[in-house]
C-alpha cells in the first residue's frame, strides 16, 4: 500500500527564480507570428477533377443540382413499366372466396354498412355472377361452424 504524499511537506532546496515580464506587445503579436510560421499545405486535387475546383461555388451548386435531377429523371425513364395488378379492377375478383371469407372472419376490424354498400363504379366492373350464391342451408351450416363470442352479442 502506498503512503500518502503531500507536496507541501517537501520544501525546495533552491530558490525560485523571479519571473521576468513578457516583452512589450508580446500577446498582441503572438497570433500573427504563429500564422506566419504555419506553412499552407498545397491543395491536392485529383487530376480528373481540376476543372471542378475552377468553378465558382454557385456554379458547383447548380451543377450538383442538375446531376441529382438528371439522376432521378434517368431512374424514372429507365424503369420498366410493370403492370399494376393491385389496382386493376378485376384484382379483387381473382382472390379466392375462401381466402376472402377467412380474412373477413379473422380480422379485428368491424365491417360497417358503409363498407358493404355498393359503389356505383364497382357495380359495372364485377358482374353479379361472381358473387357468392349460397342457399339458406349452406348459410346456416357456415354460421353454426363459427364460434360465437358473447361479448359481441
Amino acid at each position: 500500500m502506498n503512503t500518502p504524499f503531500n507536496l507541501d511537506e517537501h520544501r525546495r532546496n533552491r530558490p525560485r527564480p523571479t519571473l521576468a515580464p513578457p516583452p512589450e506587445r508580446y500577446f498582441e503579436q503572438l497570433p500573427m507570428r504563429v500564422m506566419q510560421r504555419v506553412q499552407i499545405a498545397p491543395a491536392t486535387i485529383a487530376p480528373g477533377w481540376g476543372w471542378l475546383a475552377a468553378l465558382t461555388a454557385p456554379m458547383r451548386t447548380a451543377l450538383a443540382s442538375a446531376v441529382v435531377l438528371g439522376g432521378f429523371a434517368a431512374a424514372f425513364w429507365l424503369t420498366p413499366n410493370a403492370p399494376l395488378t393491385a389496382t386493376s379492377p378485376d384484382a379483387l375478383a381473382r382472390v379466392p372466396q375462401e381466402q376472402l371469407l377467412n380474412y373477413l372472419l379473422t380480422t379485428d376490424q368491424r365491417i360497417t354498412l358503409v363498407d358493404l354498400a355498393e359503389v356505383p363504379g364497382t357495380a359495372s366492373a364485377t358482374p353479379a355472377s361472381t358473387y357468392w350464391q349460397a342457399s339458406p342451408t349452406e348459410l346456416r351450416e357456415l354460421l353454426d361452424q363459427q364460434s360465437a363470442d358473447e361479448s359481441y352479442l
